[in-house]
């Protein structure tokens, strides 16, 4: 939230590096523009309830391109920069060490990347890998616009959780 309020007295727009900053947490520029063209934001429900509406629907080029910065569920993400730091977060409670969860979590993740041609995508903060492995299942009942709604909606929730922290599930 920092980024977005230069401080919680005024309401400043932060707006010094806030477009890089979004850009870790959804990187959709039309959505991170968005966003800014809001602030100052009056407290932290206004703020969630932009973040889960803002440039409304993603186009699937969007939507493709924001998904290649997310591991898939069960790897551990590499790298340095601030998104591999949240994912590496978000992920901590999907423990694939287990073989059985692992292979299970492997084998759906390629069912996924074989029906729908990319990563699947899921909030994961906040579940653990039984609550990740029954989303998979659901999932891959969907026909292609369902799921590009579903997978959305998990930009936008991970994108409130790296802006706003896990309370705000």
């Amino acid at each position: 939230m920092e980024l977005l309020f230069r401080d919680t007295e005024s309401k400043t727009p932060a707006n010094d590096g806030g477009e890089e900053h979004l850009r870790h947490c959804l990187d959709i520029p039309r959505w991170g523009r968005a966003l800014l063209a809001l602030t100052p934001f009056a407290d932290e429900r206004s703020l969630h309830t932009a973040v889960m509406s803002v440039a409304a629907p993603f186009t699937p080029a969007e939507i493709d391109g924001a998904l290649r910065h997310h591991p898939r569920i069960g790897d551990r993400p590499v790298g340095d920069d601030a998104g591999a730091a949240f994912a590496r977060s978000e992920q901590s409670g999907v423990d694939s060490s287990d073989a059985r969860v692992g292979a299970r979590l492997a084998a759906g993740n390629e069912e996924y990347e074989s029906r729908f041609g990319r990563v699947f995508l899921v909030r994961a903060a906040g579940r653990s890998a039984a609550d990740v492995l029954a989303e998979l299942d659901r999932r891959l009942g969907h026909d292609e616009s369902t799921e590009l709604r579903e997978i959305e909606d998990a930009l936008r929730q991970i994108a409130a959780v790296r802006l706003l922290g896990p309370g705000v599930l």
